[in-house]
């Protein structure tokens, strides 16, 4: 039976060797993003759910809520980490299940008691993921008085979002969640949306799903993809076919040839920021280093929560802030993995001319049974379709505009100009 630590079981990054990593040079990058599972349940039952629906279902152990002292727990910790490694700010997102069932009394001590634990100087950054079924006028008065960004997840139109997104009662969500996001939307909380967030499915049209969404005006749009592993490959028509490159590329040439910037669209704000020379700020693609700690409702320090797609206990560390740092986490195997850059890459993604863009994609989507995660993503083509489809668009861009330059076309040049740096600008 496999190990249920991290990495269990002799699979990679189980032998990596941190003391090695630390002789040759290597540092941890201090977790800037603390995950905080402040309610442990959900209001939906959607299909797709990494945390409820796929292989690790250690939610069913947790406490529904997380508890007042816990909070003023964790929010000790994330100050003595703060201070311990000099930050200056840090993202606390407030997550789940589906945070807003915690009510509004416990997102307000989580918000304030971070607030008033770390050094004066030090920024915190809260946010929340809500399927905003249950945002009402109550949280957002509060959201407002205390500057927390708010992201909804939606998937497209009504049909598109009801394929997966349903209530325990088997109803689709749709009309709820657009009854939330209208209230965030309008009026004076409309500065505190963040985005929305989108789970791809083949079955639903890419072009329609993009304008079903930008109809929010949302300032980013995260599209995912669904999660899943070489044991559990996601449903495609055709195994060899990149058709969720294709998906994805469809959508990029809508965003990328609209006569204005509707909305950032982050996956591809990344690679094109990568094509560029800058580094990713996403874990799901490039080689940054990724800083993130997730603790459950329990108050354990756990792994990014999306590892639970891969098998169970992929997420656990042997860390509670009741008794340990931030500090200790940097140090496992499967954190320092995910920091060590073109080290922690398969031979494949090594080898290949996109490799540092792609990063080997989201770590979770690598998994294989006995070789854990050293191994490409399970979208590895449809990730190649869409960096090289990005990389020869932009390219010719730049070319066009180069030829008419030295072309002495005077006219629109200038424009042109201005446009190029306000989208290079506008990615990073």
């Amino acid at each position: 039976m496999r190990s249920q630590e991290p990495g269990g079981g002799g699979e990679w990054p189980a032998g990596l060797n941190v003391q090695e990593l630390l002789e040759q040079g290597w540092r941890p990058t201090p977790f800037r993003e603390f995950v905080v599972k402040i309610h442990s349940r959900c209001n939906l039952a959607c299909t797709y759910c990494y945390m409820y629906e796929l292989a690790d279902q250690g939610w069913r152990r947790q406490p529904r809520r997380m508890s007042a002292a816990t909070i003023d727990a964790v929010s000790s910790r994330i100050a003595e980490h703060a201070r311990s490694n000099g930050l200056t700010s840090v993202d606390l997102i407030l997550h789940g299940g589906e945070p807003l069932l915690a009510g509004p009394e416990s997102l307000r001590h989580a918000v304030t008691a971070v607030r008033a634990a770390v050094d004066p100087g030090v920024r915190v950054n809260a946010s929340l993921q809500t399927n905003g079924v249950l945002l009402d006028d109550r949280f957002l008065e509060m959201f407002d008085e205390l500057g927390v960004r708010v992201s909804v997840s939606l998937d497209g139109d009504a049909e598109a979002n009801d394929r997966h997104r349903l209530g325990r009662d088997g109803r689709g969500s749709h009309d709820r969640a657009v009854a939330g996001l209208e209230r965030l939307t309008s009026g004076p909380y409309r500065r505190l949306f963040g985005g929305l967030l989108a789970t791809i499915d083949l079955r639903n049209d890419p072009v329609t799903t993009y304008e079903a969404l930008i109809e929010f005006s949302p300032p980013g749009i995260d599209l995912l993809l669904p999660h899943s592993t070489w044991d559990s490959p996601p449903p495609r028509p055709d195994p060899e076919a990149p058709a969720y490159g294709d998906w994805l590329v469809a959508v990029f040439d809508r965003w990328y040839g609209a006569a204005r910037r509707e909305t950032q669209v982050r996956l591809f704000n990344e690679i094109i920021r990568m094509l560029f020379g800058k580094p990713s700020r996403v874990e799901a693609i490039g080689l940054s280093p990724v800083a993130v700690a997730v603790v459950e409702t329990d108050g354990s320090v756990e792994l990014v929560d999306t590892l639970r797609a891969a098998y169970a206990g992929a997420t656990r560390t042997p860390f509670h802030v009741q008794r340990d740092s931030f500090d200790a986490a940097l140090l496992l195997p499967a954190v320092a993995a995910r920091q060590i850059g073109r080290r922690a890459l398969a031979p494949e993604c090594a080898k290949c001319a996109f490799g540092d863009i792609c990063g080997g994609g989201l770590y979770p989507h690598r998994y294989r049974t006995g070789t854990g995660f050293a191994n490409p993503s399970v979208f590895c083509r449809d990730l190649f379709r869409l960096i090289s489809h990005i990389e020869q668009t932009v390219r010719a861009d730049v070319a066009a505009l180069r030829a008419r330059v030295r072309g002495g076309a005077a006219e629109g040049v200038a424009a042109d100009a201005r446009e190029t740096t306000d989208r290079r600008e506008t990615q990073g």
